[in-house]
């Protein structure tokens, strides 16, 4: 144990499963659990779809709520969750706080979109046409609003979290590189307290049409993540949701008599070029962070996009003393926050020394291993691979 040692203090966790530490954990072991799926609004498209949530509990002012758009209200909501659950909404602890954000871009103009789209139709000057629309149709606040930076925004205006602060953008590789910088500034003594996480909101066409135009999205009945191979569509099962994590060093959390979740114990990152051999990518990461010999559970962001879920599923199976849970299966696929997320479940699961049961029996072995130390990971659907070591606080 040393001073800065990285410990998870706080967690703010939103899905489909519900808001907070609490209802994840009841969710995902309970044993008559079905997928909380909305298969009507985007078909042929299955989304996860987000619980009504009272946005006044973490975002008490409406003018804050109306000047953003549903993604930044639902990572400033989950910020909130995780400074709270970390007893953390004091003005001098905020003041000092650093914070790590993993965001993509904002929410398009469906209307002009649509207008532009019509348009060209009948028109050959496209370039013509686009500057037109672009002064004339785009309200200059719209650009404000895409600004991935105003999710850091928003939690420091709401939160009063006005220590440094790093936005990433690029995906699943945000939230790996957010987590991994995080982790990074403690270990080394650049800061001693920081908040760290992502959030993503699917319930927008353009947010499915960026997936679809890859080819990314499932377009079959809906199957649990590791049984998506061969189906119609590319595999991927979006949702709406956010993780956000307090870490600190450990003197700080000793100081101000905090008891963490775990320990952050390691964080690795890769971006192959995916020509190659992935799944040997991938376990060279996993086998940087195995702890020791004895089996080890594996919190896993699996997507269900067929090429990286399979490389990511041979990777696991090579090595049989881990058991994977792939909570997409309960969840959806979360992007940016799928990192976040995955550190923050295997975090709950180590310090509540009980292992997820399977999420998927046909796909996934039983685990009756020690709990003391729980892999996390996240293959991105089209680029980015990182692995984090969660271990129990001594």
């Amino acid at each position: 144990m040393g001073a800065h040692d990285v410990v998870i203090t706080g967690l703010g966790l939103v899905s489909c499963l519900g808001e907070g530490v609490d209802a994840h954990w009841r969710a995902l072991t309970a044993a008559d659990a079905t997928p909380a799926i909305d298969t009507e609004r985007y078909p042929p498209y299955t989304i996860h779809p987000l619980p009504a949530i009272d946005w006044s509990l973490q975002i008490p002012k409406r003018g804050d709520q109306r000047q953003m758009e549903t993604w930044q209200r639902l990572g400033t909501y989950a910020a909130g969750l995780a400074l709270d659950d970390a007893a953390m909404k004091d003005e001098a602890m905020c003041a000092s706080m650093d914070m790590v954000i993993a965001a993509g871009g904002g929410e398009r103009d469906e209307a002009v979109d649509a207008m532009i789209l019509a348009a060209s139709e009948a028109r050959p000057d496209l370039g013509v046409l686009l500057n037109e629309k672009l002064t004339t149709e785009l309200r200059p606040t719209l650009f404000l609003a895409q600004l991935s930076n105003l999710l850091a925004g928003n939690i420091s205006i709401v939160h009063k979290v006005t220590g440094s602060s790093r936005t990433f953008m690029g995906e699943e590789g945000s939230g790996i590189s957010a987590v991994q910088t995080a982790a990074a500034r403690i270990a080394s003594g650049q800061s001693d307290h920081v908040l760290v996480g992502g959030a993503f909101e699917t319930e927008h066409p353009d947010m499915l049409l960026g997936y679809e135009l890859g080819g990314y999205l499932h377009r079959d009945t809906w199957k649990p993540v590791w049984q998506r191979q061969g189906s119609v569509g590319g595999g991927l099962v979006s949702a709406s949701g956010a993780g956000f994590l307090v870490l600190e060093s450990r003197a700080h959390a000793e100081a101000r008599g905090r008891k963490p979740y775990a320990v952050l114990d390691k964080v690795v990152a890769g971006r192959s070029s995916r020509k190659g051999d992935l799944a040997a990518e991938i376990g060279k990461l996993l086998e940087s962070c195995l702890p020791g010999e004895h089996p080890a559970l594996c919190l896993s962001a699996a997507s269900g996009a067929h090429a990286a879920t399979a490389a990511e599923k041979s990777a696991l199976d090579a090595r049989g003393s881990i058991a994977a849970r792939g909570f997409a299966t309960r969840t959806g696929h979360l992007k940016e926050a799928a990192f976040p997320f995955a550190v923050a479940l295997a975090a709950i699961v180590v310090s509540r020394r009980t292992p997820y049961p399977a999420f998927d029996a046909a796909s996934e072995a039983a685990y009756g291993g020690p709990v003391d130390a729980v892999l996390a990971t996240s293959v991105g659907y089209h680029r980015a691979e990182g692995v984090a070591l969660v271990t129990a606080d001594a």
